[in-house]
């Protein structure tokens, strides 16, 4: 079965659905779309680093993805706004990575399948990294369900309650960084943050439990990755950004009807 290249792209998008799916909603509590997307652009620095001292790609975006994120925690609140910083942080690395790029000489590496994805060209290896990273941070974030939530709520509520925000923070962090190194081959650095938000954003009207709206928000990326890479075959289209549009155009269409409901009543 995974001799099908289709058959293993699904299994990758389906994979970084329900990691990204239930982060997502942590980021979008949050309001740290832009520490995912800074996250993400830092991937491309460590992918050139990864080809450079000839390790795991996966090993390599995630340690900068990790760095990046454990940096804009710490400055953070530190006489810098988080938006400006993220700012700096973000285009910074990309441009760097992109420089870094360049310079690998010996190396052939297409640059579009990092920046945008290339699921078709999915492995049985990227499956198993995909998936047991996939596994971990769905294991980190039931594990921590209550004490994340409580955190996101009020930090002044997780004190009195025994709980650490900044441990919750670094372990949201880690997960962060982990999807992002798994998501990078399904659908590049530059398109990560939309599968984190978008699944999340759209199933936020529907949902009338935190519980409920992740497994919404998994229901809605899983869509978004089987129906966008079935329309990229037949469209003939770029599979990744062909997700993104699927989640884009879910999210338009469910919000829609939510109008229309609460319009109704």
């Amino acid at each position: 079965m995974l001799d099908d290249f289709m058959t293993r792209a699904t299994l990758a998008g389906v994979g970084v659905a329900f990691a990204a799916a239930p982060l997502g909603c942590f980021v979008v509590w949050r309001r740290m779309a832009f520490f995912g997307d800074a996250t993400a652009h830092a991937a491309i620095l460590g992918v050139a680093l990864s080809l450079a001292l000839n390790i795991s790609v996966f090993a390599g975006a995630m340690a900068v993805a990790l760095i990046m994120a454990l940096v804009v925690t710490f400055l953070a609140g530190r006489g810098y706004a988080m938006d400006t910083l993220l700012g700096v942080l973000s285009h910074s690395a990309l441009a760097f990575g992109l420089v870094a790029v360049s310079f690998l000489s010996g190396i052939r590496i297409d640059l579009m399948a990092y920046l945008f994805g290339d699921i078709l060209a999915v492995s049985r290896s990227d499956l198993i990294v995909i998936w047991g990273g996939a596994a971990l941070v769905v294991a980190l974030v039931v594990w921590r369900w209550a004490a994340l939530l409580t955190s996101t709520l009020s930090e002044e509520l997780a004190y009195a309650s025994g709980l650490d925000p900044k441990r919750e923070q670094l372990i949201l962090t880690v997960s962060l960084a982990i999807t992002v190194a798994v998501a990078i081959k399904v659908v590049g650095v530059l398109l990560i943050a939309a599968m984190l938000i978008i699944p999340a954003a759209a199933a936020r009207g529907f949902a009338r439990t935190p519980e409920a709206m992740a497994v919404i928000a998994t229901a809605i990326g899983t869509i978004s990755a089987v129906a966008g890479l079935q329309g990229a075959y037949l469209l003939d289209t770029p599979a990744g950004p062909s997700i993104v549009c699927v989640a884009a155009i879910l999210f338009a269409g469910l919000n829609l009807i939510g109008w229309r409901n609460r319009k109704g009543t």
